[in-house]
């Protein structure tokens, strides 16, 4: 039987919880369901699990991969670049959404395999060097520790990363963890190209006894402000689930709509969407004792 580890499933899912009651992650398998790779747009592809976002973006001189979803997903992760036909190897700068062990804790293993470099935030670089998870997140005492990453190099907002040709945005996304962050980048089919965002978590989500009130809203509505000025063609989510991937996904090879998964309006949407749970949050809170 698979060790227990605490974690919050369905307030990730749901976004609306207080405090409820941390319970085995043997759901973690649901979320690691083996999902076969597929193109987002030009040269960025889907090679997650099921219910974990992970992306890979290419390019001749070296690929960049952001996120590692749990520790079991790293080698579905491996197995499906190379089903793309791209090997892992070439991967030479590996990011993060944010740093819980349910994006973050495949990135050890995920840098053994590619010998990519790691690229955080400030504070989500000492819990990649650590593995324990910092004691100003939301969720601490409710967190498994992760693998240590070694020499990870720490980025500011608003830097643009490179590898080759590659150009990555990061943005300071903070709220569900103190060094969350979104990523933007350009990707093109022939001469059209748009706008790619991978956003990171915006869910009020936290270990029992926290407030997010009044420390934590101003990091919300940097987050939020930041989101809604990004130019935001494609959106992307650590939980795929959140902004309907699979739905979107449906509509372009079911129904045959080729800007299935393209949407202008989509990062506000999910702006508008995290604020309204940060606003019963906020209810929440202040009706408790």
């Amino acid at each position: 039987m698979r060790k227990l580890i605490l974690c919050l499933l369905p307030a990730l899912l749901a976004g609306t919880a207080f405090a409820e009651t941390p319970f085995s992650c043997d759901s973690c398998a649901t979320w690691n369901t083996t999902q076969t790779p597929f193109r987002l747009y030009g040269n960025a592809y889907y090679v997650g699990p099921h219910g974990l976002s992970s992306v890979l973006i290419t390019s001749k001189e070296g690929h960049i991969l952001i996120d590692g979803a749990v520790p079991e997903s790293a080698p579905k992760i491996a197995a499906s670049i190379r089903e793309l036909g791209f090997k892992v190897e070439d991967i030479k700068l590996i990011l993060n959404t944010h740093v819980h062990f349910d994006h973050a804790g495949g990135i050890a293993e995920l840098q053994k395999l590619s010998g990519a470099k790691v690229a955080a935030s400030a504070s989500s670089a000492k819990v990649l060097q650590s593995g324990a998870p910092g004691k100003d997140d939301p969720q601490f005492g409710t967190l498994p520790p992760i693998s240590r990453v070694s020499n990870v190099r720490v980025f500011k907002d608003g830097e643009t990363l490179h590898v080759g040709a590659l150009a990555v945005t990061a943005h300071s996304t903070p709220g569900h963890t103190p060094g969350g962050t979104t990523w933007s980048w350009t990707s093109c089919e022939g001469k059209r190209c748009l706008n790619m965002v991978y956003a990171d978590s915006l869910t009020p989500v936290s270990a029992p006894g926290f407030r997010f009130v009044p420390n934590v809203l101003p990091s919300f509505e940097k987050s939020y402000a930041t989101l809604s000025a990004l130019p935001c063609d494609v959106l992307l989510t650590a939980h795929p689930d959140v902004t309907d991937l699979w739905a979107r996904l449906d509509k372009r090879e079911k129904a045959h709509d080729p800007d299935g998964l393209v949407d202008a309006k989509a990062c506000l949407k999910y702006v508008e969407a995290s604020r309204e749970r940060l606003n019963k949050r906020i209810a929440e809170e202040k009706a408790a004792p």
